[in-house]
């Protein structure tokens, strides 16, 4: 796996799009062609520039969907009705456009393969976009390392990615929970709920087992999650989080 230069200077470099494809009604996935791409590291972002005719600019962060693919790179953007920046990105750009981008960033919220203990991801909603990242690079390398995934989504319609991890599920070692918590899929075996301590004990690791544990979402979604992991024995440096919403993260 190619590592990423996250030490020095970030320089902007022009990202030109050459696929998307939409995940929910609401949400897109953008392939960049970016020449000069150092590599990335699995739970890693980049800024993404703007810059209107009139000399206007405004820039957001990205979490990095995908695993490192040479000069490939998949943003997953979800439309915000008052955004100002996902609207264009996820409805009016077009493949052959060009875009700025800045990265990778971060250090400190990425899976580190070579590490054998297990790893908890726990997502919600968009939050799941750069556990994705590591989801794809331990396939990709075929890594044997124990990953359990705790995907909280509103509603079946909402689920990203669902196609490909349903193939993913195949693999004994990487295991999926979804909790709903609006509308749960017919035949859905748990009624709609957030996840609480009860849902963690039951489809998470272990505190004793020590697992790396990545949890990424809305602020309030973040908090909570790791208050319940703390109060469950899990070591506070050992959950990492990264999160999203009005004032930094991923937003519109």
């Amino acid at each position: 796996m190619a590592r990423a230069a996250v030490l020095g200077r970030l320089t902007w470099r022009v990202g030109t799009l050459v696929s998307f494809r939409d995940e929910t009604a609401f949400t897109r996935t953008l392939v960049f062609q970016i020449p000069g791409w150092p590599g990335h590291l699995a739970g890693q972002h980049v800024d993404v520039r703007l810059t209107a005719p009139d000399g206007y600019s405004t820039q957001r962060s990205y979490s990095i969907a995908s695993a490192v693919d040479g000069d490939l790179v998949e943003l997953t953007i979800e439309r915000l009705s008052d955004g100002e920046v996902s609207p264009y990105l996820s409805q009016v750009l077009s493949v052959g456009d060009q875009i700025e981008l800045r990265g990778p960033i971060g250090g400190w919220f990425v899976w580190d393969p070579e590490v054998d203990s297990p790893a908890m991801l726990v997502g919600g909603g968009s939050g799941v976009v750069p556990l994705m990242a590591m989801v794809r690079t331990r396939a990709q390398l075929g890594s044997a390392t124990p990953f359990r995934l705790l995907y909280s989504v509103r509603d079946p319609a909402s689920v990203l990615y669902g196609p490909e991890l349903d193939r993913l599920r195949s693999d004994p070692m990487l295991e999926l929970q979804y909790a709903f918590t609006r509308q749960t899929p017919a035949g859905f075996s748990r009624p709609a709920a957030r996840i609480d301590a009860a849902f963690l004990d039951e489809f998470g690791y272990s505190a004793a087992l020590r697992p790396a544990v990545f949890v990424c979402g809305p602020t309030g979604f973040v908090e909570a999650i790791a208050d319940l992991l703390i109060a469950a024995g899990h070591e506070a440096h050992r959950v990492k989080t990264e999160r999203f919403g009005p004032s930094g993260g991923s937003t519109g």
